[in-house]
C-alpha cells in the first residue's frame, strides 16, 4: 500500500534534520582540520596568556566532543562568533548578503524553468528534424560549458562589446541579466532535455490518445494531461539542483562581482575568516534543505500514488 503524502513528508523533514546535524559535523570537524583555531582567530603576536584565555572563553579547552555539544548549541542560536575582518557578528554578515543571492538563484531558477520547458515541448511535439537537432545541441553545449568561462564570454560579448548590460556590481534589472542567464544555463539544457524525453514517452500513452479521440487540439491535451505528468521527473530533478543552483551562484557571484553570500564566502576563504565560513556553511546547508523539501511537496502533489493512503 502507497504511503500517504503526508507520512512522506515527515519522513522527508526527519531526513532533513540528520542532514543538518551532518553539516554541522563536517563544519566542526573542518574547523579543526585547519589547526589551532585561535590561530586564525587571534592576531599572530598574542601573547600565550590571551590565546589561553581565549581558549577558556570559546571552550577549546573541552574535550571535542564537548566542543561539538557547544558548537551546535550556538549554532542553533546562529550565533558562529563575530567576523574576523569585521567587528560584527558573522551570521549578520551572512544573513546580509542572503537577499541577493535569492535574488539570483531565484532568477536563474525562473529562466531555467520557463524556458527548458517551452524549448523542451517544441522539441518533443516538433516534427521537424531540425528543430530536435538544434534542441540537442543546445541541451549540450550548455551541459559542456563552465560556469565561470559562460560567464566571461557574456561579459566580453554584451558588457565590453555591444555595451548593452553592466560587467558587475548589484543595481536595477539590468545588474541580474548576465549572471541570471549563466546561472540558468546548465539547468535549462537539463530541464529541456528532461521535458523532451518525458514528453515523448507520455504522449505515447493510452489517455493521451484517449484525449486525441475526444477531439481536443493539441494545445489542450498538452496542458490538461501531457505536462502534467511530463513535469515529474523535471520536478525530482529540481531538488538536486539546489545544491548546484548555491554552488553555482558562488562562481557567478565572483565573476560578476555580485555582492551576494558566495562572493562573502570566497573574500572569507582567502582570509581565513572562519566564523564567517561557518555561519555561510550552516545557512546554504539550510537553503538546500528547504528547497528540496519545498520539491518534495510539489513532488507529493503531482504523483497521486503518494496521496493515497
Amino acid at each position: 500500500m502507497a504511503r500517504g503524502g503526508l507520512p512522506f513528508l515527515a519522513e522527508r523533514a526527519a531526513h532533513a534534520v540528520v542532514v543538518l546535524l551532518g553539516i554541522s559535523l563536517i563544519v566542526f570537524v573542518l574547523v579543526h582540520l585547519t589547526g589551532d583555531p585561535t590561530a586564525a582567530m587571534l592576531p599572530p603576536d598574542a601573547p600565550a596568556e590571551t590565546r589561553d584565555a581565549f581558549r577558556r572563553q570559546a571552550g577549546l579547552d573541552q574535550p571535542l566532543q564537548v566542543q561539538y555539544v557547544l558548537f551546535i548549541a550556538r549554532a542553533a542560536r546562529g550565533d558562529f562568533g563575530n567576523s574576523l575582518r569585521e567587528p560584527v557578528s558573522a551570521m549578520s554578515l551572512v544573513l546580509e548578503r542572503l537577499p541577493n543571492t535569492l535574488q539570483l538563484v531565484a532568477s536563474g531558477l525562473l529562466i531555467a524553468v520557463v524556458l527548458g520547458v517551452l524549448f523542451g515541448v517544441i522539441a518533443a511535439v516538433s516534427h521537424r528534424s531540425g528543430v530536435r537537432a538544434t534542441a540537442e545541441t543546445a541541451g549540450l553545449v550548455g551541459q559542456m560549458v563552465p560556469d565561470f568561462w559562460l560567464g566571461i564570454m557574456l561579459i566580453l560579448v554584451f558588457a565590453v562589446g555591444l555595451q548593452w548590460l553592466p560587467a558587475s556590481g548589484r543595481g536595477g534589472p539590468q545588474f541580474l541579466v548576465l549572471p541570471a542567464l549563466t546561472l540558468a544555463a546548465y539547468p535549462l539544457a537539463m530541464i529541456m532535455r528532461l521535458t523532451r524525453s518525458s514528453l515523448r514517452e507520455v504522449l505515447y500513452q493510452d489517455y493521451i490518445r484517449t484525449a486525441y479521440s475526444k477531439g481536443l487540439s493539441q494545445r489542450a491535451v498538452l496542458a490538461r494531461h501531457a505536462l502534467k505528468n511530463a513535469a515529474i521527473p523535471v520536478v525530482s530533478y529540481l531538488g538536486v539542483q539546489a545544491a548546484h543552483l548555491v554552488g553555482g551562484a558562488i562562481v557567478v557571484e565572483t565573476v560578476f562581482s555580485y555582492p551576494g553570500m558566495g562572493l562573502l564566502a570566497v573574500q572569507s576563504i582567502a582570509t581565513r575568516d572562519l566564523p564567517v565560513i561557518q555561519a555561510f556553511v550552516v545557512v546554504v546547508g539550510v537553503f538546500v534543505i528547504l528547497m528540496n523539501l519545498l520539491v518534495d511537496g510539489a513532488y507529493a502533489l503531482l504523483n497521486p500514488r503518494l496521496r493515497q493512503a
